[in-house]
């Protein structure tokens, strides 16, 4: 019964490991440093409707900050453009607001899943199977690999076709799409959102590599 019920939990976290990674990589992009880098490249479109490098540097950050602190939709109601207007309109406060409420619900999993990976190693460590731990994590590597080949490849046939794909399925209707002259297209245009889809895939492919070979040297 006991090698039944290890076996299946190691199943488990096998089939785990591809969330984990992915989650990891979408968490270390979400803050300000990646804007900060993605605005500098040199094909990064510049802003048709007049922003500079320096006010998407600082209302991306807003975003970004609003998208993982505790304050209310108001904090970023009340954001102001220069000449008073509202940084977001109504529209794109609702998307925020929705934004907000997936990456917190991914950021609360991701660290439940990363507490029960630090629950299983020193449990794994202790009744002497860390190595069956090792080699599973390794086969969720191979897992992850292919799921992220096959993203990337959506990414490089049509990644418009991705990004609408992904927005229809977790988020309702159309409160997704905006204007040209929304603040949320000038500061996050589609360059932005693809680079970081290739980010996230290549970040996830690293940590799939390593995990692969730690699981291999497990069986010599």
């Amino acid at each position: 019964m006991k090698s039944f019920t290890r076996s299946f939990g190691l199943i488990l976290i096998s089939l785990s490991v591809p969330f984990l990674l992915l989650m990891t990589s979408i968490r270390l992009l979400i803050t300000p440093v990646y804007a900060q880098i993605e605005y500098r490249m040199p094909y990064f479109p510049a802003d048709p409707y007049g922003f500079t490098l320096e006010d998407r540097l600082k209302y991306s950050q807003v975003s970004i900050d609003y998208l993982v602190n505790d304050e209310p939709l108001q904090w970023l109601a009340d954001q102001r453009l220069p000449d008073g207007m509202p940084l977001y309109n109504e529209r794109e406060l609702s998307h925020m607001l929705d934004v907000k409420n997936l990456v917190q619900r991914m950021i609360s999993a991701w660290t439940i899943l990363v507490g029960v990976y630090l629950v299983t190693f020193a449990f794994a460590w202790r009744r002497g199977w860390l190595k069956d731990l090792l080699v599973a994590l390794g086969r969720g590597g191979v897992w992850t690999i292919g799921f992220i080949v096959i993203m990337l490849a959506a990414v490089a046939v049509s990644f418009n076709g991705l990004f609408t794909l992904f927005h229809r399925l977790f988020f309702e209707g159309s409160t997704w799409i905006f204007l040209y002259s929304d603040s949320l297209i000038r500061l996050f245009p589609i360059p932005f959102w693809r680079d970081a889809f290739i980010l996230v895939g290549s970040f996830t492919i690293l940590g799939a590599i390593l995990l692969i070979l730690i699981g291999r040297r497990q069986r010599h």
